[in-house]
């Protein structure tokens, strides 16, 4: 019998509206966790190279995380996987919410959607019953609008992920939305989704994964419940840190950042979220500016910053929302009455630095609405908000017109124009139909250099976090398959929660931030672990609230007897995987590069990062070497690809 998991996946023919299951060996199962690493070693094997990402053959995966639907803390994490639309390289998006474990409860491991419908459809995975239905009265809705219609079929117990408008119109920033407002959004999923004229799963069901060692699991769960408890702050605790919030000069010239203590970050993500960051990174020079070129404390200060913060933010909070399985519950559902919005998600940093920092926008207003438009919509803030940067620069420098957007006078902080864009890049109407696929493919049927103003890397527009204060952030940004995330294998971004505390068998070097090669060494374990962090279904923020039994869990609910060494080999393996993906399109990973901007070529003149330029060239070189790849070419060598079971890449690269 197999445990932590079902063996299983579905196999859903759009085409053909058909579905039939395919059995998933231990072996497989145990080389690749669960999450995108299931899903990558699915799709690579299943996937012609070089097709077009909307081509009705490729393929678009929903997997839940190994430890999803057990009782592990944070573990409510679900992965979609697919080529990306936006950048035809490997591409993933995290979610979470309740979704990924009704995945589990339906008894598979994950669910393949390919082929693709000439009328639009939902899929239905109720009680073991798997059916194609006509999903036309539900398309052109958005998709909170839709999981209210669905609930009123179906049940309340249903769970929903799908697409709005922009994934509809096959924006190539569209995400896939599950819990009203909770999107796997990165990678342009949404539009490989709606080229399939697949509106949504909805999904119900009673399976229970089977555990190895259950009272050993749940133990292991209860002593850290008990180690790790959420303390709330007092109203007067909360007045003070309220006062706080006005010290950010004070962090700024003291190079204090977001981090601290466990039982400090635990309450703080409670009580705030991640939009705590927003005023905080906008001082100290982690949070983007004016389309990169400009620089917080003089060109979005404090006396601006502290608008959107999210002490102003949470005067709207209602209720405190968590994923499944978290104790932490950094989300929350707002009610907003100056907009008539009765409930929405919070917005989180990425989406408040997008439509705030980056475009000198401090109409809190303005963003609230553009999160719930988002939310609705099924896009990423992230990639819409940069686009926005880049269109209003454009104008600004007479590369677009009032002729080409619509008469609307583009220009930074204008909160009513911003929220006017994105309505029109959701609807692909007249600018936003321009705009609607992201910067790069705006640029290139714009022309006139406005390519000086495109901040990506290969498509992928780059996220909140500048690698000039964090800088290892620059080495993924740059190479990781899924390109510009910050949620990737950072060692810098990771010493924020060193993952040596979080899992005590991992034994990252002493001396990594002083000796070179002990850095490549702390960066390849980071690689590996961060993989199974990720396709374990844990929540990236996880490490931050202290020490925790991770491979125990693994190793109670499966039987496994991983050890550490097993457990960054299967990370390398499964980033190995996803990194040989992108190379068997032709993408030559060696040449991606960062904009001048965000590097700092050159750098700032003056600020928190002044005169700092980010080198990563050299360092990927000799990560390469360290991690068994050619370091000319970044190439895995064949030695390599044996050595991680891998062979059957060997034909594909050689």
């Amino acid at each position: 019998m197999a445990y932590g998991y079902f063996g299983k996946v579905l196999w859903i023919d759009l085409t053909k509206e058909r579905y039939e299951e395919e059995t998933i060996s231990d072996k497989i199962l145990k080389q690749f966790i669960g999450g995108y690493g299931l899903g990558c070693r699915l799709v690579y094997e299943n996937s012609l190279a070089k097709l077009d990402p909307l081509d009705p053959n490729s393929i678009l995966g929903f997997f839940p995380g190994l430890l999803t639907s057990t009782a592990a803390p944070y573990s409510g994490r679900y992965m979609t996987v697919g080529k990306s639309p936006l950048t035809a390289t490997w591409g993933d998006a995290n979610s979470g919410g309740s979704f990924g474990p009704a995945i589990k409860k339906c008894g598979y491991d994950g669910i393949l959607i390919k082929g693709a419908s000439d009328t639009p459809k939902f899929i239905t995975i109720i009680n073991g019953i798997i059916e194609i239905n006509d999903a036309t009265p539900f398309w052109g809705l958005d998709i909170i609008e839709v999981e209210d219609k669905i609930k009123k079929i179906y049940g309340n117990s249903v769970k929903v992920a799908g697409i709005g408008l922009a994934g509809e119109k096959l924006s190539r920033i569209s995400g896939i939305v599950n819990d009203k407002g909770r999107i796997a959004a990165r990678s342009g999923l949404g539009a490989l989704m709606g080229s399939k004229k697949l509106k949504m799963l909805v999904l119900k069901g009673d399976h229970k994964v089977p555990i190895h060692k259950r009272e050993v699991f749940l133990n292991l769960v209860k002593d850290y419940y008990r180690r790790s408890k959420v303390k709330g702050l007092s109203p007067i605790k909360k007045s003070i840190l309220s006062e706080a919030f006005g010290m950010v000069k004070t962090l700024r010239r003291l190079r204090i950042g977001m981090f601290g203590p466990p039982n400090l970050m635990r309450t703080l993500y409670n009580t705030f979220g991640t939009s705590i960051a927003n005023t905080i990174s906008a001082e100290i020079g982690d949070s983007p500016i004016k389309n990169w070129a400009g620089i917080g404390m003089y060109d979005f200060p404090y006396e601006k910053s502290k608008n959107i913060s999210s002490i102003n933010i949470n005067k709207y909070k209602v209720k405190d929302f968590g994923c499944f399985s978290c104790p932490v519950h950094c989300g929350a559902i707002l009610k907003v009455p100056e907009l008539n919005i009765e409930a929405m998600h919070i917005p989180e940093y990425e989406t408040c630095c997008a439509f705030g920092a980056l475009l000198l926008n401090d109409d809190l207003l303005s963003i609230l609405e553009i999160n719930d438009l988002c939310n609705r919509a099924g896009i990423d803030s992230i990639s819409a908000g940069a686009t926005i940067a880049f269109a209003i620069e454009c104008f600004e420098n007479g590369i677009l017109n009032p002729d080409d957007t619509d008469g609307l006078q583009l220009k930074w902080g204008d909160g009513k124009v911003i929220l006017e864009l994105v309505k029109r890049i959701i609807e692909r109407k007249g600018i936003g139909d321009l705009l609607a696929d992201g910067t790069n493919i705006a640029s290139k049927k714009i022309g006139k250099n406005s390519e000086d103003f495109v901040n990506t890397v290969i498509g992928s527009e780059i996220p909140m976090h500048d690698p000039k204060y964090i800088e290892s952030l620059a080495f993924t940004y740059v190479y990781d398959p899924t390109p510009a995330r910050h949620t990737a294998a950072s060692l810098d971004f990771s010493d924020i929660a060193p993952i040596d505390r979080f899992e005590t068998a991992v034994k990252l070097p002493k001396r990594r931030k002083t000796n070179a090669s002990q850095k490549l060494e702390a960066q390849v374990i980071n690689t590996g672990f961060h993989q199974i962090l990720s396709c374990s279904g844990l929540c990236m923020f996880s490490p931050s609230f202290g020490k925790y039994p991770f491979i125990d869990l693994i190793n109670a609910l499966t039987g496994w007897d991983y050890n550490v060494d097993d457990l960054i080999k299967t990370g390398i393996r499964i980033q190995t995987l996803r990194h040989a993906f992108n190379l068997r399109e032709g993408i030559k990973v060696i040449e991606n590069d960062l904009p001048k901007r965000i590097s700092g070529n050159p750098p700032f003149e003056k600020g928190p990062l002044k005169g700092k330029t980010v080198k990563y060239k050299e360092f990927y070189r000799e990560f390469c070497e360290e991690i068994g790849w050619n370091p000319e070419n970044a190439y895995p060598l064949e030695n390599t690809l044996r050595g991680l079971d891998l062979e059957f890449v060997i034909k594909d690269l050689y």
